[in-house]
């Protein structure tokens, strides 16, 4: 059964409206074409936060730039963290987000790693739901579209010292999106970085923190620069095992109907697409495991046809095919090069729910107006 908040447990925004939002013909026009995360709606959620004061100051507010003194935290120490969600028009043009208090969670467990105040669940959840009803005109309705949110929070204290920020802010903003990919569903190719890693033990690969994707920035180039699409990252500690791409998670489909995918070790993000996704395979009868996968045992998978189908996972492209895999030493294409039955029949399952298309079982979707 889907959810839907009661205005008391949402904290109360301030609603201060634009006095100049983009024309009604504008917005249509962006609408009509969205690309992903170029076009932003008129307003922004905001709530601050001291040490002296706690939260505070709950209010939406026009978009606009942010005033950062030289000194800010965020600008010298990397202390920042964000997540990312999506709003969906339903048929009856209600709008609903899917698993935001799993996106709460994230995020607060993201604040902690890397000592930034904890938002409570009720503050994120009130934030998006007050952006939202303001900009509900911005929620597209075409295929494959939504509107993409981006909660983040960064340290704002003016102050040059390795500490943690005495002061942070944290907000929301909203981008009407179409497929992550500009050519729509179809497989992507992987280079497979033996040089670069993502993230190593005991680091901050499990969170979302804007420093795990600087990182990831440089291979990713270099692969462009081969021809690929993305990168795959290999562990730090043997340079054998798959973790996962830049930003999405890897899952890998047997020819038995098996399915893996890397285990949550603490160096990679624990997505909420790859822990939905998961559930939709073991309810579809297929076995699921979380362990270890060796490159060796993958390239001799691709090789031998035991190894049927590989995707990537994530919130801003879902579910995305990987047709091609290759390193310096190697260069296979997976199943016969196009998107599998198996990564097809599961992400239009998964959309169906997203979109209101099909019945929300586990009671994943919550409305937001």
């Amino acid at each position: 059964m889907s959810t839907l908040a009661t205005p008391t447990t949402a904290p109360e925004f301030q609603i201060h409206a634009s006095e100049h939002p983009v024309p009604d013909a504008e917005r249509a026009a962006a609408l009509a074409t969205p690309k992903f995360g170029t076009v932003f709606t008129d307003h922004m959620a905001r709530i601050s936060w001291s040490q002296a004061t706690g939260w505070r100051d709950h209010r939406v507010e026009p978009y606009g730039p942010l005033q950062l003194d030289p000194a800010t935290a965020v600008l010298h120490y990397a202390q920042e963290i964000f997540e990312g969600l999506k709003a969906y028009r339903h048929p009856d043009g209600t709008v609903w987000t899917f698993r935001p208090e799993a996106n709460a969670a994230r995020f607060q467990r993201s604040a902690r790693r890397l000592a930034l105040p904890e938002l409570p669940e009720a503050d994120f959840i009130g934030a998006i739901r007050a952006l939202v009803e303001v900009d509900r005109a911005w929620v597209p309705t075409g295929e494959e579209t939504s509107l993409y949110l981006r909660p983040f929070m960064y340290a704002s204290e003016a102050f040059l010292g390795v500490r943690a920020s005495l002061e942070a802010e944290f907000l929301v903003i909203a981008s009407p999106v179409g497929p992550y990919f500009a050519e729509g569903v179809k497989p992507v190719s992987i280079w497979v970085s033996r040089e670069y890693h993502r993230a190593g033990a005991g680091g901050t690969g499990a969170a979302k923190a804007g420093g795990n994707y600087a990182a990831s920035l440089l291979p990713q180039q270099e692969a462009y620069a081969k021809g690929f699409e993305q990168v795959c990252f290999l562990d730090d500690r043997t340079g054998t095992q798959l973790e996962e791409l830049g930003g999405m998670n890897v899952v890998v489909v047997h020819a038995d109907g098996s399915v893996a995918t890397p285990p949550l070790s603490g160096t990679i993000l624990e997505g909420v697409t790859r822990s939905s996704i998961l559930r939709l395979l073991a309810d579809a009868g297929h076995e699921v495991s979380e362990r270890p996968i060796l490159l060796d045992e993958l390239r001799a998978g691709l090789a031998d046809g035991s190894v049927r189908e590989v995707f990537a996972c994530g919130t801003a492209a879902v579910m995305t095919p990987i047709g091609r895999l290759a390193s310096d030493d190697f260069d296979l294409v997976v199943g016969d090069g196009t998107a599998g039955p198996v990564t097809t029949r599961i992400r239009a399952e998964l959309t169906d729910i997203q979109y209101g298309r099909a019945a929300d079982r586990h009671g994943w979707m919550t409305r937001l107006v």
